[in-house]
């Protein structure tokens, strides 16, 4: 057998040894990555889906806390873990579309190192203000800042939040300027709104609901394209023209680059049908979170589309911070 035979036998003995191993998978446990601490919505939402997608796939999806660097540290794990389908992750909306524009140096390439398969769970961001505040609707804020530029300021958690880009967004669209107040984050920030200290600022709907219903904080405005079933009467600011394209905060499913496709449709798949169960359609409208149904492809050109949307606003604004 001549050298090219050879290479071609290899070749071929490798190819079929991976089919088989993506038809055998998964045969022992899949570690899941989650970048925030234990505890928190991240938490709940991963627990929820991952029981029946263990179930659903006959080995247990078991769960990996990395926190640190606002999820950085735990995508990174996931970005350098073997393409076997054996270690999975959360991706969300910082790490995979703010962080990669906003930090000069990142320990991993979005489009290089990682794979992200599907969304399987979202939260609105909603704008609002102190229960006591003056203002009844957003397009009263507006008018209001434009009568009085750099007189109102919003809160967000901090330089390149999505609520920091997001409020830029509608100065940007408004032609108006709102003053920016960074907090260490949302145990900070929405206590100051509450007490009156700041005067507006957006966070997701899971967050905001409890003080909403508690009387603390008036809902202006949602950045969804549709108004959401929590709070009917709340416009979008999309139909008061304050934003082109909806802002969500969303929860994904992620590998690393170079995963099997055989196994990527697996996995595709059961997240799917795990978020249309009813006990699942059920937890997330409990947390102010919706399931937008969209295909890998369609996915991934969200990010695209989402990455670009912030490297403009970063750079317009010449934001820039350091890890």
């Amino acid at each position: 057998m001549n050298r090219w035979m050879r290479w071609l036998a290899v070749a071929f003995l490798v190819c079929t040894a991976g089919a088989a191993s993506a038809q055998d998978w998964p045969s022992r446990p899949i570690r899941f990555v989650v970048p925030w601490p234990p505890g928190g919505l991240n938490d709940t939402i991963a627990r929820a889906f991952n029981g029946r997608v263990g179930q659903a796939l006959g080995q247990p999806v078991v769960l990996d806390f990395k926190p640190g660097a606002a999820g950085r540290i735990g995508v990174s794990d996931v970005a350098r873990s073997a393409p076997d389908g054996y270690t999975v992750g959360m991706g969300n909306l910082g790490p995979l579309t703010i962080h990669p524009v906003l930090y000069k140096q990142m320990p991993y390439d979005v489009k290089k190192d990682l794979l992200p398969i599907a969304m399987f769970a979202a939260s609105p961001l909603v704008l609002v203000v102190p229960a006591t505040s003056q203002f009844k609707s957003a397009r009263e804020l507006v008018e209001a800042a434009r009568a009085k530029p750099g007189a109102y300021n919003f809160a967000s958690v901090g330089l390149g939040s999505p609520a920091h880009l997001t409020f830029e967004l509608v100065n940007a669209k408004a032609g108006i300027q709102i003053v920016h107040v960074p907090y260490k984050g949302t145990n900070k920030a929405l206590p100051a709104v509450i007490a009156g200290d700041v005067h507006a600022t957006f966070d997701t709907l899971s967050s905001l609901q409890p003080f909403i219903k508690a009387g603390k904080l008036r809902p202006l405005a949602v950045t969804t394209a549709e108004r959401v079933a929590q709070f009917p009467e709340v416009p979008t600011l999309k139909e008061l023209g304050l934003l082109d394209d909806p802002v969500l905060s969303w929860y994904a499913l992620i590998a690393p680059a170079r995963t099997p496709a055989a196994i990527v449709a697996k996995l595709y798949k059961a997240y799917g049908d795990a978020a249309q169960t009813p006990e699942i359609q059920k937890l997330l409208a409990a947390q102010g979170l919706i399931y937008l149904p969209m295909s890998s492809a369609e996915f991934q050109a969200g990010i695209d589309k989402e990455t670009a949307r912030w490297a403009r606003i970063i750079q317009d604004h010449r934001i820039e911070v350091t890890p």
